[in-house]
C-alpha cells in the first residue's frame, strides 16, 4: 500500500512510515489514518493504540515527540497549515475568479483584522459605533424615548388603567395590573418600552458582524489573549453569544475541549458578560456619562481577565490548542440580518415577558402579604454598604430575578433622577457582575454540576456585591466625582 501523503514534508512523512511500521494490529481504519492522527497527538486514537499496542505504543510516542521537537510550532498546526497550503494551489489550478481585485481587498480587510495593531483598533470602532452609538445612543435614546413616553405613558398607560379601574373596583387587584409594581404598568413596560428598542438594536448591530464572517476573525485576534486566562480563540464563539444570551452561551461552552476550560468559560460568563438587554440598558443608562460608561468598561474587563487568570492557575490542565479556518469576508445580507434579529427577538420575548409579568405578580403578592416589604427592611443595609439610595433596594431585589430586569429598574430610577453619577455606575458595575438570570443557574446545574454551581454563585454574589463595596469606598476615600 502506498503511504506517501503529498502535502507531508520529509520529516513528517519519514516519521509517518516509521509510526506505520509500529503499528501490528487490526484496525478498522487505515494505519496510514492512524499514523496522521498519532502525529496529531488525537487523544481518542492514542488511547485505542496504546490499548492495542502495548509496550510498542513507547516507541511511538518517542518518534512523535521525536519529530515535534524539530518544530516551532505544534505538529497539529503544521500539518494543518501543510494541508492548506496543498488544497490552496489545487484550487488555484482549476478555479479561476474574475473579481480578484475584490478578493485582494478582501483579503487584505482579513489582515487587517487580525493583525493587533490594526486589529484592536478595529475592534474599538465596531463597539463604538455598533454598540455605543447605534445601541446606546439610538436604541435605548431616541427609541426609548419616543416609545416610553410618547406611546406609554401618554397613551397605552393612561387608557389600560382607565379601563381596569372602571372594570375592576377592587383596588388590591387593580394594584395587580396598573399599580406602580402592576402587570401592564410595569411588566408590560418594561418589556416593550425599555428592552425591546434596546434588544432590538443590538441583534441588529450582532446579525451583521455575524453575517459579515467576522466574529472567526476576532477568535484568531483574541487567541493569544484568551490563552492567558486558560482558554483560546474558540471561547469567543461562546463569549460573544452570551452577549446575546449567557444561558445559551453556556450550553455552547461544549464545544470547548476540556473540563478546566468548560469551567472557566462557565465562570466568566456568569460573572462578567451582560445579556444583549443588561448591555443595552447600561449603555443606555451611561452613555450621557462617558467616565461612568469608560469605569463600567474597565472594571468588568478586569474582572473578565484577572478572575480568568487566577482560575487558570488554580485548575490543573494543559494549554489548549486553536486554529481556524476562516470565511470569506462579505457584505451583510439585509435579508438575512432581518431573518436573524427577528427570530431572536421572537425567542427572547417568548422568555423573557412571562418572566416580567410573573416578576410583577410575585411582587404584588409580596406587597399584598408584606414579605415584599420585609425584603426590601433586610436589603436596605446591604444598598447603604453600596452607597446607593434605599429606593436602590427595589433593584436588588429585581436583579436577583433577572440581571435585565434589575437594569430596567435602574432605568427607572435614573429617569427619576434619584441617583448620582457615582452611585449610577455603582449600581450598574454591580447588577452587571450579578448571577444573570434563575435560567442560567439551571443551565449551570446541568453542565457544570451543582457543587460546582453553588460555589461559583457564592463567589460571583461576593464579587458583585465587594466590588461594589469598594468601588463606593474608593469614591469616597479620593473624592471622585463622575
Amino acid at each position: 500500500m502506498n503511504s506517501h501523503i503529498d502535502y507531508l514534508d520529509e520529516p513528517l512523512q519519514k516519521a509517518l512510515l516509521q509510526i506505520i511500521e509500529c503499528l501490528k494490529s487490526s484496525y478498522a481504519v487505515s494505519k496510514q489514518t492512524l499514523a496522521l492522527l498519532l502525529l496529531q497527538e488525537d487523544p481518542y486514537v492514542e488511547t485505542l493504540v496504546q490499548k492495542e499496542e502495548g509496550e510498542a505504543y513507547v516507541k511511538i510516542k518517542e518518534l512523535v515527540q521525536k519529530t515535534a521537537a524539530g518544530y516551532s510550532e505544534p505538529l497539529r498546526f503544521v500539518i494543518t497549515m501543510n494541508r492548506q497550503k496543498a488544497v490552496d494551489a489545487l484550487v488555484s489550478q482549476s478555479v479561476s475568479s474574475p473579481k480578484r481585485s475584490s478578493l485582494k481587498i478582501s483579503n487584505f480587510l482579513s489582515q487587517l483584522m487580525i493583525h493587533p495593531l490594526t486589529g484592536y483598533p478595529i475592534v474599538a470602532l465596531i463597539l463604538y459605533y455598533g454598540l455605543y452609538q447605534f445601541v446606546g445612543v439610538f436604541g435605548s435614546g431616541t427609541l426609548v424615548d419616543f416609545i416610553e413616553t410618547t406611546i406609554f405613558e401618554n397613551h397605552i398607560n393612561p387608557w389600560i388603567t382607565s379601563l381596569v379601574q372602571g372594570l375592576l373596583p377592587w383596588k388590591v387587584i387593580q394594584d395587580l395590573f396598573v399599580g406602580e409594581y402592576g402587570v401592564f404598568t410595569l411588566g408590560v413596560r418594561y418589556a416593550m418600552a425599555i428592552v425591546l428598542p434596546i434588544v432590538g438594536t443590538f441583534f441588529i448591530a450582532f446579525s451583521m458582524i455575524e453575517d459579515s464572517g467576522y466574529l472567526p476573525r476576532l477568535a484568531l485576534l483574541l487567541d493569544r489573549s484568551f490563552k492567558k486566562i486558560g482558554l483560546n480563540g474558540r471561547a469567543v464563539i461562546p463569549m460573544v453569544l452570551g452577549l446575546g444570551c449567557d444561558t445559551m452561551a453556556t450550553m455552547v461552552t461544549r464545544i470547548l475541549e476540556t473540563k478546566r476550560e468548560k469551567v472557566i468559560a462557565t465562570l466568566l460568563l456568569a460573572l462578567a458578560i451582560p445579556c444583549s438587554a443588561q448591555l443595552g440598558l447600561i449603555l443606555a443608562l451611561l452613555s450621557p456619562v462617558p467616565s461612568a460608561l469608560f469605569l463600567w468598561g474597565g472594571v468588568v474587563i478586569g474582572e473578565f481577565f484577572l478572575i480568568g487568570y487566577l482560575t487558570a492557575k488554580l485548575l490543573p490542565g494543559r494549554q489548549p490548542q486553536f486554529f481556524m479556518e476562516l470565511p470569506p469576508l462579505r457584505l451583510p445580507l439585509f435579508s438575512n440580518v432581518m431573518s436573524k434579529t427577528l427570530s431572536r427577538i421572537q425567542w427572547y420575548f417568548m422568555e423573557v415577558l412571562p418572566l416580567f409579568v410573573i416578576a410583577s405578580v410575585l411582587i404584588w403578592a409580596g406587597q399584598l402579604t408584606g414579605l415584599f416589604g420585609w425584603i426590601i427592611e433586610l436589603l436596605k443595609p446591604l444598598v447603604s454598604a453600596l452607597g446607593l439610595p434605599a429606593e436602590a433596594a427595589i433593584i436588588i431585589l429585581f436583579g436577583f430575578f433577572r440581571r435585565d430586569y434589575g437594569a430596567a429598574g435602574l432605568f427607572d430610577l435614573q429617569s427619576k433622577n434619584l441617583l448620582t453619577h457615582n452611585q449610577l455606575a455603582i449600581a450598574a458595575i454591580t447588577l452587571t457582575l450579578f448571577l444573570p438570570c434563575v435560567a442560567q443557574f439551571l443551565i449551570m446545574k446541568k453542565e457544570r454540576g451543582l457543587q460546582t454551581t453553588l460555589l461559583m454563585s457564592a463567589f460571583i454574589f461576593a464579587m458583585a456585591f465587594g466590588t461594589g463595596f469598594l468601588l463606593n469606598l474608593g469614591f469616597n476615600i479620593f473624592g471622585v466625582i463622575l
